[in-house]
């Protein structure tokens, strides 16, 4: 493996952490010997052109600095290769990092933890979830929530995770559940009423959102969490239990487990690791040890 590590990085993740965090990072792969190259990039589809001839140039590992955008920018780069990749948590949500069990909010500790994990070659192969050809490490999301996030993308203001609160308030406000047409692992075809359905690679998003708890990153399944139809009330009480998991307990909420999944409903747009998919219908398919991660 060459010693030359490509650093992908998003300056404006969690209001400038991202450049913040990218620096302590880069020392202390440098200290352990390394050499590295930063990525930055003028837009994302410029800044991912540059990742992947990165990997396809023979890069020791790409490691991103950000979010969990900024992460599933770079597993479009080094998905379905043998890259390692390594992940310095400095977003606003982190929820990947959070399902590998890497550091949030400590750089330097990031990037000697990756520095460690490819000098002793402690490279762990991950789930991904694939989408028409995109890749996803978390969450895809679909429904109540999926729609806050379109409502919160179309505002101005207020500007940081507050923007989603208020978009929240605003879709309770018109809140109905969903029609849609489930197909797990090309079976029979369920026709529920549901307010969200949430295809989970790992367990969490929204920051922390533990919306399929049981999710497990190495089993080759998806956690497919189904709240069903119900009433804003019943929505109001089950909303503070996803922090905690035990949403899942409610009988208005049910789990299934697929490596295939086909989602149809109308009106409906699908996002994963925070980012727009497009309307459904969408198949979501987990790709078992589909990308080399540097772990503790």
């Amino acid at each position: 493996m060459t010693s030359e590590i490509t650093l992908f990085v998003n300056p404006t993740a969690g209001r400038g952490r991202g450049a913040r965090a990218a620096q302590p990072a880069a020392s202390a792969l440098r200290s352990a010997g390394f050499s590295v190259r930063t990525v930055l990039g003028e837009d994302a589809a410029d800044g991912l052109a540059r990742a992947r001839e990165a990997v396809t140039g023979g890069t020791g590992a790409l490691v991103a600095v950000g979010g969990d955008g900024m992460a599933n920018l770079a597993l479009q780069a080094v998905a379905g290769t043998r890259t390692p990749f390594g992940l310095v948590a400095a977003g606003t949500g982190n929820d990947f990092a959070r399902a590998l069990g890497l550091p949030v909010g400590d750089p330097a500790a990031s990037g000697r933890l990756i520095a460690e994990a490819l000098k002793s070659d402690r490279l762990t192969d991950v789930d991904l979830g694939r989408v028409n050809g995109t890749w996803f490490g978390t969450v895809l999301a679909s429904g109540f929530d999926s729609r806050v996030n379109d409502r919160g993308n179309r505002m101005r203001l207020p500007v940081g995770r507050f923007k989603y609160d208020v978009a929240m308030l605003a879709e309770l406000a018109a809140f109905r559940p969903f029609s849609y047409r489930i197909t797990l692992d090309g079976g029979g075809t369920r026709e529920i009423e549901a307010t969200l359905v949430a295809v989970g690679n790992g367990s969490s998003y929204g920051g922390g959102m533990r919306i399929c708890p049981g999710a497990d990153l190495g089993d080759g399944l998806f956690d497919i969490t189904v709240v069903g139809d119900c009433t804003r009330t019943t929505l109001l009480k089950i909303f503070p239990r996803v922090y905690r998991g035990t949403h899942v307990d409610h009988p208005v909420v049910s789990v299934y487990r697929a490596a295939r999944v086909e989602l149809l409903a109308d009106g409906i747009t699908g996002y994963a690791d925070g980012e727009p998919l497009g309307p459904l219908p969408l198949t979501a398919e987990c790709i078992p040890a589909a990308v080399r991660v540097a772990l503790p």
